[in-house]
């Protein structure tokens, strides 16, 4: 009972402590599906569009703000209105407006 309780405590000071950290290491960037994009809160998004910028690209380093902003926008606007809801944010289109991809 007190390893239960003791992890239980642990869990919780875990995802107070490092939640950011963990929602980085989770989140799928690209491949997250304009359904559960969607659904995000404005920090989730900017951590998920943050991920995905860094995946299209080799640099290392943090991408602009403005790069961020502007693709948390359009995604925000193609995500919002594709016909597939699956589809990931990567591939989120205008063409996925009209066609169900």
């Amino acid at each position: 009972m007190k390893i239960g309780t003791g992890l239980a405590v642990l869990g919780v000071a875990v995802l107070l402590a490092g939640c950011t950290d963990i929602q980085k290491a989770l989140n799928r960037g690209g491949d997250t599906p304009c359904s559960e994009y969607v659904t995000q809160d404005q920090d989730t998004k900017r951590v998920t569009i943050t991920k995905f910028v860094k995946q299209q690209t080799t640099e290392e380093r943090e991408p602009a703000g403005t790069v961020v902003d502007a693709t948390l926008i359009s995604v925000d606007l193609l995500c919002g209105a594709q016909r597939n809801a699956e589809t990931p944010i990567k591939n989120a289109d205008v063409a996925g407006i009209f066609l169900n991809k």
